[in-house]
């Protein structure tokens, strides 16, 4: 198992000349070769400012998505027309610079056919960056959970390809199985699920929506847990991390509330190895549901805010990783930012000199705790 102390979630801030570079190849003024390339140089930056902020793990920085859970609509046919608005809808909160705004789920949003994989999701980000890090430093890709993408399904739209959201579901789980199994067989270590529809579970609005499909929110977590272990189980002897964030978004939030409600079936439930929880200010509630975690997890702090400026100091971290360790051993704790710097294209209102500075202070921190 993984066992370093500090972490990354995924996605860092996208270059400008990326975000450039990726309308024009959308509008036929770069061609393929001339964009992977481009994409290629973003990855390396992403890599070296990992390292030079002393990160034993690093991630490609999703620099190859357009969100990030991207890849599985753009690598599978059969989701029907999608855009980012499919992935980020709710009632946004939280950063008054681009003013609160609702996002509803697109009304035309439906799988109308059978999922049929075109290409793997992750294999070619892993590919390049496994040759790209350091010796000492663990590759890692992000994958989304599968029954993130309940909201493709829609009941009457979706009934020819398949008749029931369950049976969609196991598709999808069914793809990530294959991807898992790839990736282990081409030497990933580290792989992690993304999450972030469980903590959403806490708003009445979420619920009701899941609801609406059929049976009790517990019973509908329960079944993504089911499915998310089932993904997992493909690749023994792989570290798994399990990420849970309340929205990530142009610096705003969808929910708030402690982890309570979700705990015992989340963190006893899923058989990943390293709990990657949201911790980055009062809308995450107490350390208190720490205590349902099993002692053979590792619970990754996210205690650095990748949604505003503020600098964290590792004395401030120290004091909160301490006050964890009321309930989790400390030598089961490792930090980490709350989320995605860049959950989408449409990145958090941070400059990299900021990003820069908060993935430093987990190294600092960690030295002054852990040694």
């Amino acid at each position: 198992m993984i066992t370093t102390h500090t972490d990354v979630v995924g996605s860092l801030l996208r270059p400008t000349g990326l975000l450039r570079a990726r309308e024009d190849r959308a509008t036929g003024r770069l061609d393929a070769a001339a964009f992977k390339r481009i994409e290629d140089d973003a990855v390396d930056a992403a890599v070296r400012l990992q390292e030079e902020a002393g990160m034993t793990v690093a991630t490609d920085g999703e620099m190859r998505r357009l969100s990030f859970q991207s890849q599985m609509t753009e690598a599978v046919a059969g989701f029907g027309e999608w855009d980012l608005d499919a992935f980020l809808w709710g009632d946004w909160r939280g950063d008054e610079r681009v003013g609160d705004r609702s996002r509803q789920r697109p009304e035309d949003l439906a799988v109308e056919s059978t999922l049929r994989q075109r290409r793997f999701l992750s294999v070619e980000e892993f590919v390049y960056l496994r040759a790209r890090v350091a010796g000492g430093t663990t590759a890692k890709v992000t994958l989304p959970s599968p029954s993130l993408f309940a909201s493709f399904w829609d009941p009457e739209r979706s009934a020819g390809a398949y008749a029931t959201l369950d049976a969609f579901l196991g598709d999808v789980a069914d793809l990530l199985r294959a991807e898992v199994a790839e990736l282990a067989r081409l030497g990933a270590d580290y792989l992690q699920l993304d999450a972030p529809h469980y903590p959403l579970l806490l708003d009445p609005a979420t619920r009701a929506f899941y609801e609406a499909r059929g049976g009790g929110w517990q019973d509908w977590l329960a079944r993504g847990i089911e499915l998310d272990n089932a993904v997992m189980d493909a690749a023994p002897g792989v570290t798994f991390g399990f990420h849970l964030c309340r929205g990530n978004q142009a610096s705003r939030w969808l929910v708030e509330g402690g982890y309570d409600p979700i705990a015992e079936p989340i963190f006893q439930g899923t058989k990943a190895h390293r709990l990657l929880l949201e911790y980055d200010d009062e809308r995450s509630g107490s350390f208190a549901p720490l205590a349902r975690v099993p002692a053979d997890k590792m619970v990754v702090l996210g205690l650095v805010t990748t949604k505003s400026s503020r600098a964290e100091t590792p004395e401030w971290l120290e004091t909160q990783v301490r006050e964890a360790a009321r309930y989790v051993d400390l030598e089961r704790l490792a930090l980490s930012p709350q989320c995605g710097f860049a959950t989408s294209v449409e990145g958090n209102r941070v400059t990299e000199a900021v990003e820069r500075r908060k993935l430093a202070v987990l190294r600092e921190t960690a030295e002054r705790v852990w040694g």
